[in-house]
């Protein structure tokens, strides 16, 4: 069942009530996502898709918090799945999209070498904006630039706007 955005920005609005810096972030990074993604050529079901993770990639700093008390990323990665999965099929979403979904959510604080296409844009997107509000250097982008960043749109933005 396909269900109009803002089912999933109000659904994660309320996930981070009384949290209003993480709802900005995961705006901020849901609207990256949606411009690299079409100016990498993703299809409907592609865009979709790295839409739904953008709005939820940080579904997991909750629970995290919770359990180890800690967001750090390689725990957001080991929460955020099930509670994704959950929320996605209350809502009717097809096995395969939520499938894809909780992938990318697992994976976005994942840096490896071999990266789909949907995942490179969410970290290049999710970089975009914690690259402003850690505060980083200019040498962390920098390295950042040539280590994490692949897609034409994602480097030009991060080149205007912190380099």
């Amino acid at each position: 069942m396909k269900h109009p955005i803002g089912t999933i920005v109000s659904l994660m609005v309320d996930h981070e009530r009384g949290v209003p810096e993480r709802v900005h972030h995961f705006l901020k990074v849901y609207a990256f996502s949606k411009v690299i993604g079409e100016s990498e050529g993703l299809d409907e079901r592609e865009q979709e898709i790295i839409q739904i993770a953008a709005l939820m990639h940080d579904i997991g700093i909750r629970p995290s918090l919770a359990k180890y008390g800690s967001s750090a990323g390689v725990y957001q990665e080991q929460e955020g799945p099930a509670l994704a999965r959950t929320k996605l099929t209350e809502l009717g979403y097809d096995s395969q999209l939520i499938e894809r979904v909780c992938f990318l959510i697992a994976h976005h604080h994942t840096y490896g070498e071999q990266r789909d296409r949907d995942l490179q844009i969410l970290i290049e997107a999710d970089f975009l904006v914690n690259a402003l509000e850690e505060k980083m250097s200019r040498e962390a982008i920098e390295r950042a630039r040539e280590r994490i960043f692949r897609t034409a749109r994602g480097t030009a933005y991060l080149q205007a706007m912190f380099l």
